[in-house]
């Protein structure tokens, strides 16, 4: 009865699919419970731009309350050529390529394990010829035949879990690849855009310096020719060289700048840049949503998918140990065969040929080394490694959101002040042309007026620039760019992609792949 017993728990416990992995606990996230308050972080911008009133062009849009995950990308940048890009680029970069097929591969192997939970069946037709020595052969038959047909079944029967934990350990790595390709495809909406702002720069900065350049130009030219009347000394025609000078070198780096931003924007984008683009907006026409709001500390990790990533390698750790605990048991194998022998290939069906073994193992671990041990201590750590791993992730979030919202807080101000001081600089730099005229000041307070004005012109477009990163990457860290627009259905993580012969299109989600 006690036998019956036992046999019964364990048959149980084998359809019901258990394993000996831990059950898994997800850990406390170890962060604060909400983002950093106080000082620049209470000075978060409404639906405002700097500088410019409502209604006019490049006012900001507001986000009216919808989280970053839920608003998509083409309603975040609504520059036609930025858009155009990102699409292409979703297309084409052969970064986000390899991370898809490195999904495909990890859902080819979740497969592979998968198999194991069942029999195999194989057909098996063979013939053998044998030769006997003739004092040891009967009736002089030196030379005998075996034909055979039949099936050979085999199965791992397992009682212990640890195919089932391979299976689980599979399915949680494949799942974790899926997550990767999710956080490649949102990281790379966010390096097109940041991208393509910093073009915009480096068109505004060389702007700003090719007319730079023809003033300083201009004002050398008039310098040479009282030097040569004699009425300005070489000192001050000197000065007037040197900033033309400065500023001709500034052209060339920027110029140089432009061209390997433009070079950086075609390897994301994976193809070169089509000649039918639609027109685009200026760096200070950009009107992205400065308003999303930032949440819990712990929306983070259902929107950031390099957070469910390191969980899912988490799960598969704790996977892992219930394949190590399952070496310490049993290992117990069915295999058979059926089918019909005969010496000759005629009489292989004929009444009385059938065949059929059956042949059950079981193998128990005596005396291994230490290595079952040795590997159980290994699936621990290895899962400690990923506690870690899956904490320091939601601290990176944590810290990026927190840096963008500091960040934020502070943009708007900044780019007010440097407006003023644009504009404060160019009122000193036409007072001191206007006393130089009229003999009251030396030329060099209208050089030191002109390029003080120059440096205060570059600072402002950076600084512009710089906003709108910080607003595209607060963006990303809140978990945008997976949807295009806004109420969308969110795609899988492991949504299918087409990209021609050069894949093969995946499951549609795990649950299918399950």
């Amino acid at each position: 009865m006690q036998k019956h017993s036992l046999i019964a728990v364990a048959v149980a416990l084998f359809a019901a699919g258990c394993t000996m992995a831990p059950k898994y606990h997800r850990p406390e996230p170890p962060v604060t419970s909400t983002f950093p308050t106080g000082g620049v972080y209470d000075t978060q911008p409404g639906a405002t731009q700097p500088g410019q009133k409502p209604g006019a062009t490049g006012t900001a849009r507001s986000a009216n309350g919808q989280a970053a995950a839920d608003i998509g990308w083409c309603d975040f940048f609504v520059d036609p050529r930025m858009q155009r890009l990102i699409d292409i680029a979703l297309k084409n970069n052969r970064d986000l390529r390899v991370s898809v097929l490195n999904m495909q591969a990890s859902q080819a192997q979740f497969r592979i394990v998968r198999a194991g939970l069942m029999p195999t069946l194989d057909a098996v037709a063979s013939q053998s010829k044998q030769r006997t020595p003739k004092d040891l052969s009967f009736f002089n038959q030196t030379i005998s035949n075996t034909y055979s047909v039949g099936l050979n079944v085999s199965w791992e029967i397992d009682f212990f879990g640890r195919i089932q934990s391979l299976k689980d350990q599979a399915l949680a790595q494949y799942l974790a690849t899926a997550q990767a390709r999710k956080a490649a495809e949102i990281a790379l909406v966010s390096q097109v855009a940041n991208q393509y702002l910093t073009v915009l720069e480096l068109d505004d900065l060389l702007t700003v310096t090719q007319n730079t350049l023809k003033t300083s130009q201009e004002s050398y030219r008039i310098a040479k020719l009282q030097f040569d009347n004699g009425t300005v000394s070489e000192l001050d025609l000197r000065q007037s060289q040197t900033v033309v000078e400065q500023v001709g070198a500034n052209l060339q780096a920027q110029e140089r700048l432009r061209s390997q931003a433009e070079n950086a924007l075609v390897l994301l984008l994976g193809e070169p840049l089509p000649g039918d683009l639609p027109p685009g907006l200026t760096l200070s026409d950009q009107t992205l949503l400065t308003d999303i709001p930032a949440g819990l500390p712990s929306d983070l990790l259902t929107r950031r998918p390099d957070i469910m990533e390191a969980e899912e390698n988490l799960l598969a750790a704790n996977a892992n140990i219930g394949v190590a605990r399952a070496a310490f048991f049993p290992k117990i194998s069915l295999t058979g065969s059926f089918g019909t022998l005969s010496p000759s290939l005629g009489g292989l069906f004929k009444p009385g040929s059938a065949a059929w073994s059956f042949g059950p193992s079981i193998t128990l671990p005596i005396f291994e080394g230490g290595q079952n041990i040795a590997n159980l201590d290994l699936a621990h750590i290895q899962k400690n490694v990923q506690i870690a791993t899956y904490e320091k992730a939601i601290q990176a979030a944590f810290r990026e959101v927190a840096d963008g919202l500091a960040a934020r807080g502070t943009y708007d101000q900044q780019i007010q002040a440097l407006e003023r001081n644009t504009f404060a600089e160019q009122r000193r730099l036409d007072l001191s042309n206007l006393r130089y005229t009229n003999g009251v000041d030396s030329y060099l307070s209208v050089l030191t007026a002109q390029t003080d004005l120059y440096t205060s012109q570059q600072l402002l477009i950076t600084a512009r620039m710089e906003r709108l990163q910080n607003l595209v990457t607060l963006y990303q860290a809140l978990g945008g760019g997976w949807i295009e627009h806004n109420g969308d259905q969110p795609r899988p993580a492991d949504a299918p992609v087409d990209y021609g012969a050069a894949s093969t299109p995946v499951a549609a989600s795990a649950a299918t792949a399950g």
